[in-house]
């Protein structure tokens, strides 16, 4: 199984206006040039799906490889060359560009793909797919760096189109070269498990400040907190603790987040003139406000107290990566962290009032739930509980913390340029969202005309 695959970004003289060749150039003939129309290229050999009826149609053109699917719209096909001379260990930049003609899809319809070898023997079934497309208007380009395993002596370069419709793809260059390994995009997560007792909102909030310097001390890069902050244990209401965010609250929170130069998540309830929402914050290394998550999903406990769902699915832009926050019921939803994910978030932190609780007589419980939001979207998932245990997971499901009952700060460090591939599907995290079927989805948003029970 290929486990330890880092990406990084590639500038170079390989542009969509021209391509400069080069000696290290691994890929033969890698601009397409034919001199007879509508044969394959030299050095490249086409690949179709086994019922010929579903076949792209393929040919060189003047520009380049021109694909397209005039006969069935849910044709397949491509071209691909076998990469000689690769070594183990050695890092290179994949780079592509093609042109789009009426292509609805694209993420979904035009992939590159390189499959590392070894003896002519594919490591993994799936490969790696290349970055992108990238679009610029009609153009597109694909930008990558993947370093091949110690055991590979070779690669398979595949050019792919799937379900064209009534468009076509002309691909123009493509190109495979040694490049300067990546280096590793490492973040120290924390997560906090606290559960005041008879308390007062003021004594929480030394409490959790306690904590932040705790992590500060751990050196972690970012520390999640529990939700709803300022009311648990106190017997206080949503009521007695609402307040303006920015406030007090966010005040002495950010004082604790910039002496120790960490970003902090904290749920606190949110007053907005006379509405009021179940929030959750991101705090800067400086002890700014970074933003707001506002609860989406409310169960009968807030929605009958009068507490108002968000509904927008933010996503932050951090030193270390990019961000999401969900809070407490949200993780019965399977759709808010698949949100989330579509939009770019690496980890998602979850402030939660509920449990992660292991499972139990066969039931499934939060842990497994979590782990699994995990692994369907290809995230760290980062909840901070008052039932169960506090955890850090990454994006197989693993639980790399555990706070395992115990009062305190649990944390992991990761690399967020790390991409592991499952055994058969590959790196789940740029294979699902092609593969989801979204126009099939929407009874997903509409309203049922009766009852589902």
């Amino acid at each position: 199984m290929l486990k330890c695959l880092r990406l990084a970004a590639c500038v170079g003289s390989f542009l969509l206006g021209g391509y400069v060749t080069g000696a290290d150039e691994l890929v033969s003939n890698p601009t397409f040039e034919s001199s007879v129309e509508k044969d394959v290229p030299n050095g490249w050999a086409v690949w179709k799906p086994v019922w010929d009826n579903a076949v792209c149609r393929i040919r060189s053109v003047p520009d380049g490889l021109l694909i397209d699917g005039p006969g069935d719209p849910y044709s397949v096909g491509g071209v691909f060359q076998q990469i000689k001379n690769i070594k183990g260990g050695q890092a290179y930049a994949v780079e592509a560009a093609c042109r789009l003609s009426n292509i609805t899809n694209p993420y979904g319809s035009v992939l590159l793909r390189l499959s590392w070898t070894r003896e002519k023997k594919l490591l993994h079934p799936a490969g790696m797919l290349v970055r992108g497309p990238i679009l610029r208007g009609d153009a597109a380009r694909f930008d990558d760096v993947l370093t091949a395993p110690e055991k590979a002596d070779g690669a398979r370069l595949s050019l792919e189109v799937k379900w064209p419709r009534s468009g076509s793809v002309l691909w123009r260059r493509v190109s495979i070269r040694p490049a300067a390994a990546p280096g590793p995009r490492n973040v120290k997560i924390g997560t906090v498990y606290l559960r005041p007792r008879r308390s007062t909102p003021q004594n929480n909030l030394r409490l959790w400040c306690e904590h932040i310097d705790a992590a500060g001390r751990l050196g972690l890069d970012i520390v999640c907190l529990g939700e709803a902050i300022t009311i648990v244990g106190t017997g206080c209401s949503v009521k007695d603790c609402a307040e303006p965010i920015p406030g007090p609250s966010t005040r002495q929170l950010g004082q604790a987040a910039r002496r120790n130069r960490m970003w902090v998540v904290a749920g606190l309830t949110e007053k907005d003139g006379d509405i009021v929402y179940n929030t959750a914050v991101l705090l800067d290394r400086q002890g700014h406000l970074g933003g707001t998550y506002r609860k989406v999903h409310l169960p009968r406990e807030e929605w009958k107290k009068g507490v108002r769902p968000g509904d927008t699915y933010p996503v932050f832009d951090t030193d270390f990566g990019k961000i999401a926050i969900q809070i407490c019921y949200d993780w019965f939803f399977p759709e808010a962290a698949t949100i989330f994910a579509l939009k770019g978030a690496e980890i998602i932190f979850a402030p939660t009032w509920g449990n992660t609780l292991p499972d139990e007589n066969g039931c499934v419980n939060g842990e497994s739930v979590f782990r699994v939001r995990a692994r369907d979207n290809g995230v760290y998932m980062v909840p901070s509980v008052y039932s169960g245990n506090s955890l850090v997971i990454d994006p197989m499901g693993r639980i790399l913390a555990n706070n395992a009952g115990k009062t305190g700060v649990v944390w992991a460090e990761v690399d967020l340029n790390q991409r592991e591939c499952l055994d058969w599907v590959g790196y789940w995290r740029s294979i699902g969202p092609r593969h989801r079927m979204m126009p099939t989805y929407t009874p997903l948003i509409q309203v049922p005309e009766t009852p589902t029970y």
